[in-house]
């Protein structure tokens, strides 16, 4: 009997124990996983803490991201990453800008070598369900395009049977390619590259009979070519390429900021308020803009920034459509359609929700 209750001690001395010590780890503090050169402590402490934000966009890519003689870099998504300079710091030049290939862009994110992904990537539902990713909102709605010299006599994707294409490795491309020339039951061999600049190289020098890019890249790259008259991209649009930033899981605040950083220049536009007459708006009686410019109302409080972060974001880059004008438009040598990257308004797909 006396072993009996002596048992019985013992065993309610272990239950008390590891109730103990259940509830004390409940009580901890949740932690966070440090990730590449990131602290526990929120994106936007980090990025106020060290004074600018870090920014991966591409350097080789005239009207989207380029690294100019001087060491400057210009383009359309370049730009974007000044709008969130602006937002946090109103200074767009508080940024630092991170040449990224397309083979080790998202492993940059992935890591923290950078803050925010500015890079033409493609949203897709593996990259943002399987690599602790997060796509913003897209910035460019894009295809996939063929480039073939004008006198080669190919017209169609089915007229390049045989055909050697071009591909550079590590992007969405290479599968699209392959998917949509098996649709066709067109035999060809892909030749691949690991990076863009080799593969224009090897399609000047004649050694491939194609190559394929998305097609924003194809007309910013045929700008380059020697003689850009002689070439043409195929009718055929292989793929959806939804073109945006992208950031790590984990911080939604971060994702907030750099979510209504794009929507900011998408509704200026379609409010009509632009770089030259934003001033004109300040005094405003109509409710939709004054809250939108931070003239009442705590939005920008809301995620952390000042309440006129759109002011800031529109006097220092301009409205989407100026963005898209100043890199890419009419006046450019890529001379790009607005097309689906028009405002809803006008048949396009951009498209920002209420600042309310």
């Amino acid at each position: 009997m006396r072993k009996k209750a002596y048992l019985l001690v013992i065993l309610l001395l272990l239950v008390t124990m590891t109730l103990a010590a259940c509830g004390q780890d409940s009580t901890q503090e949740p932690t966070q996983t440090t990730t590449g050169n990131q602290s526990s402590r929120s994106t936007l402490e980090v990025v106020k803490n060290r004074g600018y934000v870090i920014v991966g966009v591409n350097s080789k890519l005239p009207g989207f991201g380029y690294l100019e003689p001087d060491g400057s870099y210009s383009g359309f998504d370049v730009e974007f990453g000044r709008a969130l300079a602006a937002a946090i710091f109103n200074d767009p030049n508080a940024v630092e800008f991170r040449p990224l290939s397309a083979k080790d862009r998202l492993t940059a994110v992935q890591t923290g070598e950078v803050d925010v992904l500015m890079r033409n990537t493609t949203w897709t539902i593996s990259r943002d369900t399987s690599l602790g990713l997060n796509f913003a909102p897209t910035t460019f709605y894009d295809g996939q395009g063929m480039m073939v010299r004008k006198d080669s006599g190919i017209n169609s994707l089915e007229d390049l049977d045989g055909a050697r294409i071009g591909v550079q490795t590590g992007t969405t491309t290479e599968l699209n390619l392959t998917d949509h020339m098996r649709k066709l039951n067109v035999d060809f061999e892909p030749i691949v590259f690991e990076d863009l600049d080799s593969v224009v190289a090897a399609y000047e020098a004649g050694s491939i009979d194609a190559w394929t890019t998305d097609i924003s890249g194809l007309a910013s790259r045929q700008a380059t070519l020697a003689d850009p008259n002689a070439h043409k991209v195929l009718p055929e649009v292989m793929s959806k390429e939804p073109l945006g930033p992208v950031v790590r899981e984990g911080d939604d605040q971060w994702y907030d900021i750099v979510k209504w950083t794009i929507f900011a220049t998408i509704e200026a536009e379609e409010l009509g308020i632009t770089q030259g007459n934003i001033d004109s708006f300040m005094n405003s009686d109509d409710p939709v803009f004054r809250r939108f410019l931070g003239v009442e109302g705590d939005l920008g409080t809301n995620l952390g920034l000042s309440n006129d972060f759109t002011v800031n974001i529109i006097k220092s880059v301009g409205n989407y459509g100026e963005i898209f004008d100043r890199y890419l438009g009419p006046d450019t040598v890529f001379n790009l359609e607005r097309g689906l990257n028009d405002l809803w308004t006008n048949g396009g797909l951009m498209y920002a929700p209420p600042f309310r």
